[in-house]
């Protein structure tokens, strides 16, 4: 029988209410520890992402951006364009994306993904490797060990058997005279042992490998800019390498870094460049058999510097770059057969001028990576120019440079 009086009433009461409060008190007990576990898990994992993006890039690095799905254009806002023209579009990209823009990096492509090393931006160099996927557009942020280099701009990248020749470059002050290898299967980093003399330090050289030999030219070493050519001899694998300084007959180039070179047969073509006061308008050609330089005769000229210079079958497309007053929004081509400068239109959006910027040719399509407008003005963009009708010229290389 249950008792209606008020005491017996309010002390059923009290029992509720106590069984209440430490019901309470466990759900609290139970939601801060969950609470404090999912901070505890994201503290550690900012942790673990800070000690691998500083022990992968050092002191200074920005921290990756994560995309987890792309980021698409807005259709309507592109022209209509025929389908056998060349077509330029903004690539969307996703993944583990660079948390900053970059300028005088470099781009290396094995198999179907770029390999981005170095490169700088308003606040410094950076030494971080990133890998962008041309066919799925997804960027990564790998981890390396082995012997790292230092915060690196304005250096040549020569692919050899999946590694990675890395030469001289700088930042700030500093210029390198250092050679490192870039394993892409071990993401091991190696400080290369050389025999013979290394070439002066400098940034703002070229590179062509050529007969097992990676033909170095030009660049500037902060007090004046060089015309020199050095061969780093890799015959015999990136275990045993040694430096070699060419003399070379005719006629050279004038000094200059900033340039472009490209292997065409057993030629380096290179086009344009700067001595730190004029920005040049020539073309040179060294015959890597003979070491004579011959000048290309142009029926007209164009001032480059910082471009880039990609070869698409018979024609170097050069795109961006400095013209002596104003960044470059034009897309010249060089015929290789008739060595003169040619015009192709192109459809879609152009990207913004710009200049020391990265760009490859894979998958009949020519992937521009960053670049500077100009000052800070920096660009963290992928542009793509799909070939189009023109996606053959890859395939067109039965020709001989013809010299004047």
């Amino acid at each position: 029988m249950g008792s209606s009086s008020p005491t017996g009433h309010a002390h059923g009461h009290g029992h509720s209410l106590s069984i209440s409060r430490k019901s309470s008190n466990v759900r609290s007990s139970r939601e801060s520890l969950r609470k404090q576990a999912v901070t505890g898990a994201a503290s550690s994992s900012n942790v673990e992402q800070k000690k691998r993006v500083v022990s992968n890039s050092g002191a200074a690095e920005a921290r990756p951006r994560m995309r987890y799905v792309p980021k698409l254009p807005h259709t309507e806002s592109y022209p209509v364009a025929p389908t056998t023209g060349m077509y330029w579009s903004r690539a969307s990209v996703f993944g583990e994306t660079p948390g900053r823009p970059m300028k005088a990096h470099s781009a290396t492509v094995v198999d179907n993904v770029v390999w981005v090393f170095g490169g700088c931006d308003e606040t410094g160099c950076y030494r971080d490797v990133y890998c962008f996927d041309t066919e799925t557009m997804h960027w990564s942020h790998p981890t390396m060990t082995g012997e790292i280099p230092p915060p690196c701009r304005a250096h040549t990248a020569t692919l050899i058997d999946r590694k990675i020749v890395f030469i001289a470059g700088g930042q700030g002050p500093n210029y390198y005279d250092k050679t490192y290898i870039l394993d892409t299967i071990t993401r091991r980093w190696k400080l290369a042992q050389i025999e013979g003399v290394n070439p002066p330090p400098r940034r703002a050289h070229t590179a062509v490998l050529y007969k097992g030999q990676i033909w170095v030219f030009g660049g500037g070493n902060g007090m004046q800019a060089l015309n020199d050519v050095w061969a780093l001899d890799v015959a015999h694998g990136v275990e045993k390498l040694k430096w070699t300084k060419i003399d070379t007959h005719g006629k050279k180039p004038q000094e200059r870094g900033y340039h472009t070179a490209n292997l065409v047969g057993n030629h380096m073509v290179v086009i344009g460049g700067s001595d730190g006061r004029d920005t040049y308008q020539d073309i040179w050609f060294l015959n890597l058999d003979t070491a004579l330089w011959t000048k290309a005769k142009l029926d007209k000229e164009y001032k480059r510097l910082s471009h880039t210079a990609t070869q698409v079958g018979s024609y170097l497309f050069v795109l961006g770059g400095y013209e002596g007053s104003a960044f470059s929004p034009e897309m010249l081509l060089f015929n290789l057969v008739t060595l003169q400068w040619e015009h192709r239109a192109a459809y879609g959006k152009p990207p913004i001028q710009r200049g020391y910027h990265t760009t490859v040719l894979t998958d009949s399509r020519v992937f521009m990576i960053g670049g500077s407008h100009g000052g800070k003005d920096l660009i963290d963009d992928v542009q793509t120019l799909d070939l189009g009708g023109a996606a053959y010229l890859p395939q067109v290389m039965s020709f001989t440079l013809e010299m004047p």
